[in-house]
């Protein structure tokens, strides 16, 4: 059928608009110093998944930090597989709990290993160029550069899709620049900290033998021997082109010799560049907002640049630092692990949305390769079938400890499953959800089902914990579901029956109605039963069934009225025990009620009070306390990612497959925009408001199904040609689509 000219109009120029969303990130969006930073965790990051590098000065000198995802010292944890879950009960219920975290706290801080290791750092004596004149971190085209005041230009870029990273200096007036090879304390004799894991342990701890530099008039080869025979290498290479110009490239290898392609000895483009950028550039292609708020929408495109540095669909997963360890001479904070009591969960949320499901690959096809382990010590430690996994582990999925309520948690595989579900709900593979998220929620609904109990008041776990109430102390530990575990297990069964069929459908349905209702009082959701939630903390875990499980949905009226009062309580006990994740999360919380203003508020405070310079996350209020009592600085990832997703789910929601356009934008949020946002039922949408009234949302289901869709309040037309097949209810519309249909409403 033909447009109207109303149509064409706002068609056209929603394409116009488009062209110049896709040109984002801008200039605006990159970070910019009048010198350079000075301390490794405010650098300038670069990364591909694999390999990461910061860039920063210390000293008098310009450093660049090298690190890789899989350099870690993978050794198992000792002690940690004497223990098992019915004897930490029997311990619980004889008040024996020392006992439990001698084996499995302890161990923890005991130990240096397992743990993520730092790589080593170049080098390079910049005196004689007068000083950093600006330094720059380009996120579009994802380098740093670095201008001195007699004009020599630093330029450095870690490969999008190769395991190399480049430098260069340009403008030079001799040849004497060489890059200097620093290794870390692992055999130096330079004692780092003593301290605990969150301040990082020294290196000297792990027991290495000395590593071995070999050196050439144009090369540096490190050799460093880890555990048990592994090893790996740091090699750097360069070469000077057109006498005043030196480029340079370094890897990490991993239990093999580090090799790279040669740098040509003459050539206009030395290094892959062209490649490079074209990566950049489609990932940036994917998807974009535009927000009224300059200092939001530059934190949200700085997290989406971090999100495309550190994850590859064939990488491990995102842990606490990925691919920028701390280069202090120490350990990272709480080892760089894989914490799966919120880290890695909330570092993938933003993924979905954003449209790079390519890259929340890397979490499930990991965690479906570390699997059997995961199977392994299921059996050997909780005594059934099916599927959990530690909270907290190892490269390989094995177990750490510390704090064994959380880390070895009876429903950490709950929370997981999400994530498969989510990248079948996202894409709707058919092969991806018969080959592994089907497969991989049965069997952690398997272990569910073995774990709990129903003793004729419906079912039960043996011990449940909400984290991190009450740390690591035996009152930790109830012998009723916390609403935290309440929630996963619930979810994860809804879950399953939904991906399942016939009588597997049925069954998990069944046991579904065998859990018991969440605890609640006056004031909302409690912590479990008899446990009020009545003061400040951290984790908003008792918070689970409305965000992220979205169990409870605030378009059921049923359900409205509790998570209003949960909320009001969340606000009313205040942040004064928050982190800078807490914020996130509970922004994202706040949109779950429409409650765009609260949202907005939390999001404008991490990013300026929990985040440094170069917008990494560092769990403390670094303006003296201003609205936590944390005022610390160590490095995490998640809270960074959480905040993106926080703006997502102020402009696009779905709950129970009904897909909700600009559910909670704060009051003052008049001009709005985002292109190819994807929602559940692999629906690319793409909206715009101008001055406060939303003008046209456009839809392109990529597999094609039924699209329920609720607009903005307004005076919207029916789509040109669907006249007869669109069903209007009083929640939303109703469309059948066609694969890679496109579909635009107006008003």
């Amino acid at each position: 059928m033909k447009k109207s000219t109303r149509e064409l109009i706002l068609f056209i120029f929603l394409i116009a608009f488009g062209s110049n969303l896709a040109a984002q990130p801008k200039a605006q969006h990159n970070l910019q110093f009048p010198g350079m930073p000075t301390q490794w965790y405010e650098g300038l990051p670069l990364g591909n998944g694999w390999l990461g590098g910061l860039l920063w000065q210390k000293n008098d000198k310009i450093r660049l930090s090298l690190d890789r995802v899989d350099l870690w010292d993978d050794r198992p944890m000792p002690e940690i597989e004497k223990l098992r879950f019915a004897w930490v009960k029997e311990q619980v219920l004889k008040n024996q709990y020392d006992t439990v975290q001698a084996l499995g706290d302890a161990p923890y801080e005991k130990y240096a290993a397992p743990t993520k290791i730092p790589g080593a750092a170049l080098e390079f004596d910049c005196r004689a160029f007068g000083g950093v004149k600006r330094s720059t971190l380009n996120i579009k085209d994802a380098y740093a550069n670095v201008e001195f005041n007699n004009g020599v230009q630093m330029n450095h870029y870690v490969h999008a899709s190769e395991l190399r990273g480049f430098f260069g200096f340009e403008n030079l007036s001799n040849t004497e620049l060489l890059p200097e090879l620093l290794i870390p304390n692992y055999n130096t004799g330079q004692r780092g900290a003593t301290g605990n894991s969150v301040e990082g342990q020294s290196l000297e701890r792990l027991g290495y033998a000395k590593g071995s530099l070999t050196q050439s008039p144009q090369s540096l080869r490190y050799h460093q021997p880890t555990w048990e025979g592994h090893y790996y290498e740091v090699l750097v290479e360069w070469q000077w082109y057109k006498s005043n110009m030196l480029i340079g490239q370094w890897t990490i290898s991993v239990d093999q010799p580090a090799v790279m392609p040669p740098l040509p000895p003459q050539s206009d483009e030395p290094t892959p560049w062209p490649s490079h950028q074209a990566w950049w550039q489609n990932y940036w292609s994917k998807s974009s907002v535009q927000l009224p708020d300059s200092l939001l929408e530059k934190q949200y495109y700085l997290e989406l640049y971090k999100f495309g540095s550190v994850a590859r669909n064939n990488t491990p997963p995102i842990s606490l630092q990925a691919i920028w360890t701390a280069d202090n001479g120490n350990l990272p904070p709480w080892k760089g692990d894989y914490h799966h009591d919120l880290n890695t969960q909330l570092s993938y949320w933003p993924g979905y949305t954003a449209n790079h499901l390519d890259l929340t690959a890397s979490f499930t096809n990991w965690l479906w390769q570390v699997r059997p382990e995961n199977k392994r010590w299921t059996q050997a430690y909780f005594g059934t079938d099916g599927l959990n996994v530690p909270g907290v582990n190892t490269l390989s999925g094995k177990p750490m400890g510390g704090w064994i309520q959380y880390s070895m948690s009876p429903t950490t595989s709950a929370w997981l499953a999400q994530h498969f579900y989510w990248q079948w709900r996202h894409s709707m593979d058919p092969a991806f959800l018969q080959q592994k998220a089907r497969p991989y929620l049965q069997e952690v609904a398997q272990y569910l089902d073995q774990i709990t109990k129903n003793e004729g008041k419906g079912r039960l776990l043996p011990l449940s914990s909400s984290p991190e109430v009450f740390n690591n102390s035996i009152q930790a530990w109830f012998l009723a579901f916390s609403n935290h575990d309440l929630a996963l297990v619930k979810n994860a069964f809804v879950m399953t029956a939904q991906v399942s069929k016939g009588t597997k459908a049925k069954y998990w349905q069944q046991i579904l109605q065998e859990l018991p209702n969440f605890d609640q009082n006056q004031d909302g959701l409690t912590i479990a039963p008899k446990l009020p939630f009545e003061h400040t903390h951290r984790h908003h875990a008792h918070l689970m069934a409305i965000y992220p499980l979205k169990v409870l949905n605030y378009q059921r009226e049923t359900d409205r009225y509790l998570i209003e009062k949960s909320l009001d309580q969340l606000q009313k006990v205040g942040t004064r025990e928050w982190t800078g994740y807490s914020f996130a999360w509970a922004a994202c919380l706040m949109a779950q009620a429409k409650r765009g203003d609260a949202a907005l508020d939390l999001l404008q405070k991490f990013a300026r009070n929990f985040c440094v310079a170069n917008s990494f996350h560092v769990n403390g209020d670094q303006k003296g306390g201003q609205y936590s009592n944390f005022t610390y600085h160590p490095f995490t990832l998640e809270g960074n990612f959480a905040f993106a997703q926080g703006i997502h789910e102020m402009l696009l929601q779905c709950h129970d497959g009904v897909i909700e356009v600009f559910p909670a934008l704060p009051k003052s949020w008049e001009d709005i925009s985002f292109e190819s946002l994807r929602a559940e039922g692999a629906f690319l949408i793409s909206a715009v408001q101008k001055d406060g009234r939303s003008q046209s949302i456009q839809v392109l289901a990529e597999q094609g199904g039924v699209l329920q869709i609720k607009l903005p309040p307004g005076n919207w037309q029916v789509p040109a040609g669907h006249e007869k097949n669109l069903q209007k209810t009083e929640a939303f519309w109703r469309l059948p689509m066609k694969k890679g249909e496109r579909v635009l409403f107006l008003q």
